[in-house]
C-alpha cells in the first residue's frame, strides 16, 4: 500500500492566509461607525448643526457682540473660544449656548478683552 505524501504549508503562509482572509470582515463590522475618539459621519453632522444653532441665538442677541467668538461642538460639548467686550457678555453667551438644542454641556472660555 502507497502512502501519498501531503503537501504541507509553512506556517507563515497558512498566518498570511488567515490574516488576510479577515481583514474583510474586520473592515464590515467597523465600517463608519464612531468610537470616544473618532465621531461617525453622522456625529459630525449633529454637531455642525448644534454650532450652527448655537452661532444663530448668539446672533439674536439684543445686542450682539459675539463677532470674535469661535463656536465648535464635539459630541454635543460645544466650546466658546475666541473674545468678548465684557464679563457680562462671556457670561451671556453661555447662558445663552445652553439653551440650544443639541447642546450637552459648555466650555465657555471666552477671554474678556481689557
Amino acid at each position: 500500500m502507497k502512502v501519498r505524501s501531503v503537501t504541507r504549508l509553512p506556517v507563515r503562509v497558512l498566518a498570511l492566509i488567515a490574516c488576510l482572509s479577515a481583514f474583510p470582515l474586520m473592515v464590515g463590522l467597523t465600517g463608519c461607525a464612531g468610537n470616544r475618539h473618532n465621531q461617525s459621519s453622522d456625529e459630525r453632522m449633529e454637531d455642525s448643526r448644534t454650532a450652527g444653532r448655537v452661532r444663530e441665538a448668539l446672533a439674536a442677541g439684543a445686542d450682539y457682540k459675539y463677532d470674535g467668538v469661535k463656536v465648535t461642538a464635539s459630541n454635543g460639548v460645544v466650546q466658546l473660544s475666541g473674545f468678548v467686550n465684557t464679563s457680562a457678555q462671556r457670561k451671556t453667551a453661555g447662558e445663552v449656548t445652553s439653551t440650544v438644542a443639541g447642546v450637552k454641556s459648555v466650555e465657555n472660555t471666552l477671554t474678556v478683552k481689557d
